[in-house]
Parts: structure tokens; sequence; C-alpha cells
């Protein structure tokens, strides 16, 4: 493993022990039809469920467009493991440690092929200007990543 992949697991794990403990109340909020209330956000949380059907929700940084979102993360990352055994997920928009602050809408999530990922990566970039550009050049080719679009149902 090189060292930058053991920042970004290291830089996960802290991420996971600052989690607001109101993020796995997510799913028990209203429910919107599409992704209205993430305009205007700079996080949103997605939660995703393990085989058993336990909701793991994550905050994520993510842009919008063509009432879809997409965002980007780690191409080991479980939660891409979870999404492709169930593709179902809830969206909303939130703080950076997960409190929602919005209702969230169900949706399905699909990984996207190599192909897609410069336009996924062009759209979460709208969302954040110059401060996304120096966090994407921290880790740009030293950490392979993956991008998710989340469609509403």
């Amino acid at each position: 493993m090189s060292v930058s992949e053991r920042i970004a697991h290291a830089s996960n794990r802290f991420l996971d022990s600052i989690r607001s403990s109101k993020a796995d109340e997510a799913g028990e909020s209203p429910r919107a039809k599409d992704l209205e209330a993430l305009k205007g956000h700079k996080y949103c949380l997605v939660t995703t469920y393990r085989r058993n059907g336990e909701a793991v929700p994550t905050p994520l940084w993510f842009g919008l467009d063509g009432g879809k979102a997409y965002f980007r993360t780690y191409a080991d990352a479980v939660k891409l493991k979870r999404i492709r055994n169930n593709p179902k997920v809830l969206i909303g928009p939130s703080d950076a440690r997960g409190r929602p602050k919005g209702p969230m809408t169900q949706a399905t999530a699909r990984v996207l092929p190599r192909s897609e990922e410069p336009r996924a990566e062009e759209i979460v970039q709208s969302n954040y200007g110059f401060s996304r550009r120096i966090y994407k050049a921290g880790y740009s080719g030293r950490v392979e990543d993956a991008y998710v679009e989340v469609t509403p149902t």
C-alpha cells in the first residue's frame, strides 16, 4: 500500500470517528421526491445498506446535474461494494459531519464506468470552485477513485 493510500485510509477512519450520531437518524426524516433540497448545500448524506439491511450514512461532496447527483470516493471504499450489492440509497443535504439539513430522497446509485468519470468530476467541481481543485490536486493520480451517479426513484 502506497503512502497516499495509507493517508486516504487514515482520513476515512478519522472522518468516520467524527461523524454525527444524527446521521443515523436521517432515514427517519421526511422524504422528498427529487434532489431539490440539495441545492445550495456543500455536503450530502448518502445512506447505503449492508447485506443485513443496516444503514450506513456517509457525508460527501457532490454535484448536481439533470436531476441527478454525483460524488467521488476511493475505488476501494466499502460503500461501493454496498452500492453494487444493493443500489438503493437515501440522499439528502447535510453538514460536513453528516447532520441532516433537509429531507432525504430515496434513490438508486450506479458506479460509473471510466468513460463517464470526467463529466462526473466536472459536475462535482462545479459545486466547489478553487477549494475542490486544491483537494483534488493533493490526491490526483495517487489514489484510485470512482464516481457514483444517484438518481431519485
